[in-house]
């Protein structure tokens, strides 16, 4: 069982920057791929950037693709999401997912998920 604890959530304007962290603990497979997904207010959620183990392929969802950077440390069991441009349409809560591979977890299947962490963007 693998154990997800995001933080570097918070309040920030429109147009700031923000980065999110993510640690890994108990058992995580090497060929495991890391991602985030989000969840606004009255939405479904959605699938938002993922990386391979070897940090070598990512993925981001065309709303934040070009603002948002995902990286591992896998020495440290850690992913990032670095958040640039901000809108106030990125408000969410925000979870980490390791997951089986980079396929299953853009549709988030078989993935582990952590508790969240909350994302607000003013305007």
């Amino acid at each position: 069982q693998v154990q997800l604890v995001e933080s570097g959530g918070g309040l920030v304007q429109a147009g700031g920057s923000l980065r999110l962290s993510c640690a890994a603990s108990g058992r995580t497979f090497s060929n495991d791929a890391m991602g985030w997904f989000r969840q606004a207010p009255g939405k479904a959620r959605e699938f938002v950037g993922v990386i391979n183990w070897r940090g070598t392929n990512t993925r981001y969802a065309d709303t934040v693709e070009g603002r948002f950077t995902i990286s591992r440390d896998n020495a440290n069991n850690m992913v990032y999401l670095q958040m640039n441009s901000l809108k106030p349409e990125d408000t969410a809560v925000y979870y980490c997912v390791e997951g089986p591979g980079v396929p299953r977890v853009i549709v988030g299947r078989d993935v582990a998920w952590g508790q969240g962490t909350q994302v607000t963007v003013s305007s």
